[in-house]
């Protein structure tokens, strides 16, 4: 494994000889814009396999993304190469349609303590509730980014993050299947505690979700890409689009949906993926994403 070689997977060309707050953030965005969020093994046909070189080959070598436990299991030895005091934290994510968090952690995600501060950094949560920048570990206090405003709320030692959403302009509504678009105001992401974890915690994790019949991966092939201006998804056949405050604090939102022999060129240009085995898309749940 090798530094250099990561940097130019992200076509990053920064300066790297300093661990402080810029470098951290220019490189996470680096990250976040080359590196998508995916399943797509799961429905190729491959395990994935909670392994630092095995995630390394994948994402670096093999310019694929991965879900949360390769994204910050492979930003976390980048940052600690660096010299960045880094600990794995475990997250347990939101199900709106159940109103509830699930009972066992199922995200992983990064502590960063620098200059006396603590920051959150999690470039594997993808779509539009993705960070763009590092946050602060402060509770309470909103923190506008680009994607919106994220914010931690804390309680009795338990940590809630969630995201303000904008209204949307759905360029062709007939497509959109979320019942829910307009009405949240806020949405709540995952809570998390700062129990440092280790990876091994993350094995039973990490198989369950890509073999549980109702694991929300197995049922859906999902592919996200943050971009210059927004976020890109393919979920099963839907790809989703959009804009980030196109105007007067509103998304654009643009959805198709792809015919089969659309799939592989798609990801091709949309996600710089090109994959190894066949891929079978999936989507038959009706958890939204958005």
């Amino acid at each position: 494994m090798d530094i250099k070689e990561y940097f130019a997977r992200i076509s990053y060309r920064g300066s790297h000889n300093k661990p402080d707050l810029a470098t951290m953030s220019d490189i996470f965005q680096h990250h976040i814009q080359a590196a998508p969020f995916e399943n797509l093994s799961i429905h190729c046909g491959e395990r994935i396999e909670l392994d630092l070189e095995a995630t390394y080959n994948k994402i670096v070598r093999k310019k694929r993304g991965g879900w949360c436990m390769e994204n910050n299991y492979l930003l976390s030895w980048v940052l600690k190469t660096l010299g960045y005091d880094i600990t794995l934290l475990g997250a347990k994510v939101y199900v709106p349609e159940l109103d509830a968090y699930p009972d066992e952690i199922d995200h992983l995600l990064l502590r960063v303590e620098l200059d006396g501060k603590s920051y959150i950094v999690d470039g594997g949560f993808g779509m539009a509730y993705q960070m763009w920048q590092p946050m602060e570990l402060i509770s309470g206090i909103d923190q506008p980014q680009t994607p919106g405003v994220f914010r931690f709320q804390e309680e009795n030692g338990t940590w809630y993050f969630e995201k303000v959403k904008r209204k949307q302009w759905v360029l062709n509504p007939s497509t959109s299947t979320s019942p829910n678009v307009e009405n949240e105001g806020c949405r709540r992401i995952y809570l998390f505690t700062l129990q440092p974890r280790d990876i091994e915690e993350f094995r039973g994790c990490n198989a369950h979700l890509q073999t549980a019949p109702d694991s929300l991966f197995v049922t859906k092939s999902i592919c996200s890409l943050q971009t210059v201006d927004g976020v890109r998804a393919l979920v099963g056949w839907k790809l989703t689009e959009i804009k980030y405050n196109y105007r007067d604090n509103m998304d654009l939102v643009e959805i198709r949906i792809l015919a089969d022999e659309e799939i592989e060129k798609t990801l091709k240009e949309k996600f710089s993926i090109t994959l190894d085995k066949k891929f079978v898309p999936v989507n038959t749940s009706k958890l939204s994403l958005f």
